[in-house]
């Protein structure tokens, strides 16, 4: 039974709060005014019943001993996420909050915090995935009982204005071809056509190219985190696709494929051999190139978007699209590339128009094919 008991001491007067846990355990607690002993007791109690009461101690943990606990017990990330994660916790989270008891951090903390980050500065989707994180390491303290809840919790964030795409042209897609280094001829041409990542690029080996169907697999991706290089599965299973190009892109990749080697072998690999390494090619490759077609500022993942816009200007609906780009879902296919297809609309239109017509000039009774 929970319990306030007065005490008096050298003359000073204390209140003590007597109550056990949810396990049973005996527990107290000392107040100097009676109504705060009264408050106390009554939120313990309310607590218990709702079953979000935590352990007081737990709370004391700091944020940077729970950060070492919380991370030993992350799995399954990216080597990539795992490296920029741990980077937002050295540079963002751990010098604002790493010495702070868990339970004294506020969603006023966390929102000053942000406030902060803007205002130095930092670029907005930097600030959100900072954010994101340490809602991820929060939240996973309230499930572990440590807190009753997460103070990331309505913080208003800084708004990420999408980057304006850059498409190009069939000609300027030919041009930076033919200025590339030979070797990379085929990986611009893949690149511009099939829609894959520099990643999936670079992962591509000669067992997952089908010169007689024309089609690429894309079943491995290689990332380079902090130097070492990184092999593995596309981000998500969407990703895993096989996308079929253009005969002309097949036959570019045939002549680069030259006579047949073993299907491990990489598509497209370092000037010495070996994995293609993206900072390199970057550096000694694509940037020149780019200048000597006229394209500066050019990306690589803008041979992606290129891919899409040519797709949709081919007459590809949002769901082929969607498949061949290896997205998760229809809708980001819409939101992102939705814009590009004002022209499919206005043929649509047209049709429902011919539709219109036929049936308004068809006496009643016949059959009027419609056609496609």
């Amino acid at each position: 039974m929970a319990s306030i008991q007065k005490r008096v001491r050298n003359g000073r007067v204390t209140y003590r709060v007597r109550y056990r846990d949810p396990a049973g355990r005996q527990r107290s607690r000392v107040f100097a005014r009676k109504v705060d002993a009264q408050r106390f007791l009554n939120e313990t109690e309310t607590a218990k019943l709702r079953g979000t009461w935590t352990d007081p101690a737990l709370g004391r943990v700091l944020l940077g001993d729970w950060l070492v606990e919380w991370w030993a017990t992350t799995t399954n990330l990216r080597p990539s996420t795992a490296a920029r994660d741990q980077d937002y916790v050295r540079l963002y989270v751990s010098p604002r909050f790493g010495s702070m008891p868990l339970a004294s951090i506020g969603q006023r903390d966390v929102r000053a915090w942000v406030a902060d980050l803007s205002g130095q500065g930092l670029a907005p989707a930097t600030v959100q995935k900072a954010y994101q994180l340490l809602g991820k390491v929060m939240g996973a303290a309230v499930d572990a009982g440590m807190i009753p809840q997460t103070p990331c919790r309505r913080v208003p964030l800084p708004k990420v204005e999408r980057e304006e795409m850059r498409f190009l042209t069939p000609a300027e897609v030919a041009c930076l071809a033919d200025v590339i280094r030979p070797a990379y001829r085929a990986l611009v041409l893949v690149g511009a056509y099939g829609g894959l990542r520099i990643g999936e690029l670079a992962g591509l080996r000669r067992g997952r190219v089908d010169l007689l169907h024309g089609t690429v697999e894309v079943a491995e991706i290689v990332t380079e985190v902090r130097g070492e290089l990184c092999f593995g599965p596309p981000k998500t299973r969407a990703s895993r696709r096989r996308v079929g190009l253009p005969q002309a892109v097949m036959a570019e990749l045939a002549r680069h494929l030259g006579a047949p080697g073993v299907a491990d072998e990489f598509v497209f690999t370092a000037p010495q051999g070996g994995p293609l390494r993206v900072a390199g090619f970057r550096y000694r490759a694509w940037r020149p190139a780019t200048e000597a077609a006229g394209l500066q500022g050019l990306r690589i993942h803008d041979l992606r978007h290129t891919a899409v816009a040519l797709w949709i200007a081919a007459g590809a609906n949002p769901k082929e699209v969607s498949a061949r780009a290896g997205h998760s879902s229809v809708s980001f296919t819409l939101d992102r590339y939705g814009h590009l297809y004002p022209e499919a609309d206005a043929a649509l239109r047209s049709r429902l128009d011919a539709f219109y017509v036929a049936g308004a000039t068809t006496p009643v009774g016949r059959v009027v094919e419609l056609r496609r």
